[in-house]
């Protein structure tokens, strides 16, 4: 069997067994396509088929000093952290080659990068303060707009998440709601008081029937009365663009101000406030704890503190 019909396989194997997002078989049909593509020029045109018997250890080896040097879009060098996804699809597909008695590089053999440590951006509590009082005033626009930026930073969801919300998923008087994360995982995370309100001032000024929590005001519409639209949720790019005008308001510089900023500082608050790894974890919906701990920019402060208190007493 060719290596593209078992490519096609795979991912359907990613699609049907692991529930994996259309996004994430998106990435992975094109890292695979890289690497395949990779080894047929290194075969010199001796071959036009790539067989899984043909990958070896020494190719891994050579499409890996490839990466390395290979430019992105704005011409500079490939982030670690993208190589390792190459290299994470290449091995999830040896494992599944494996699975079915299909001879090649055993998956083992096959190597992550040391990765640069990530530098996690979060705003301090002032600065907090600042983002979530700016969108002022009583219009749609601006209703929504502090709905927004209260949700991100009072549950720490992804963009993703926050886009896909609907207004009848959402018990607003318990200050909860389920949310399907990566992986399809669900969770479940809560409203601050101010971030309820903040939704029940903004729902309260809606007339519409869309069934998304966040939509796209037409300009002509900003009063709150408008028609039915088949296209007004809000897309990643639009919560984007609301974040960075409030955050520009707010007067924040010297930080590059995203939707997943706001999800750093709220896990930033948590550990700071005395929350465990464990928990936030939990809340974040990190599937491993490493992920998690990214943020021992704030354990490492509150340790130095407890040696402080603690050691060598007298």
């Amino acid at each position: 069997m060719d290596i593209k019909t078992l490519k096609i396989q795979y991912l359907e194997h990613l699609e049907i067994e692991k529930n994996r997002s259309p996004k994430t078989l998106e990435n992975y049909g094109r890292y695979l396509d890289r690497f395949f593509q990779f080894a047929l020029r290194q075969s010199s045109g001796q071959a036009k088929i790539l067989n899984p018997g043909n990958i070896t250890e020494e190719l891994i080896r050579q499409y890996r000093l490839y990466l390395n040097r290979l430019k992105d879009t704005r011409g500079g060098p490939l982030k670690k952290v993208t190589q390792n996804y190459h290299i994470i699809a290449l091995r999830n597909f040896l494992k599944y080659l494996a699975k079915r008695d299909i001879k090649s590089v055993p998956a083992e053999k096959v190597e992550l990068g040391k990765q640069e440590d990530r530098e996690v951006t979060f705003l301090e509590s002032d600065e907090l303060e600042r983002l979530l009082k700016s969108p002022e005033g009583g219009s749609l626009d601006a209703l929504r707009d502090r709905a927004v930026l209260g949700t991100l930073f009072s549950t720490g969801m992804r963009v993703s998440e926050l886009c896909s919300l609907d207004k009848d998923k959402i018990d607003i008087t318990r200050g909860e709601l389920s949310i399907r994360g990566k992986g399809s995982k669900i969770r479940v995370v809560f409203l601050s008081d101010d971030a309820k309100e903040d939704i029940n001032k903004y729902l309260g000024k809606r007339s519409d029937i869309d069934e998304a929590l966040f939509i796209r005001i037409p300009r002509s519409k900003a009063s709150g009365s408008f028609a039915k639209d088949s296209d007004l949720r809000l897309t990643p790019r639009s919560i984007q663009r609301i974040v960075e005008k409030y955050a520009t308001k707010a007067g924040i510089v010297g930080k590059n101000v995203s939707p997943h900023t706001l999800r750093h500082s709220y896990a930033t608050d948590l550990l700071r406030n005395g929350a465990d790894i464990r928990s936030v974890q939990a809340l974040l919906g990190h599937a491993s704890v490493t992920t998690t701990q990214i943020y021992t920019h704030v354990t490492d402060k509150q340790l130095r503190e407890v040696h402080k208190r603690f050691h060598n007493k007298k």
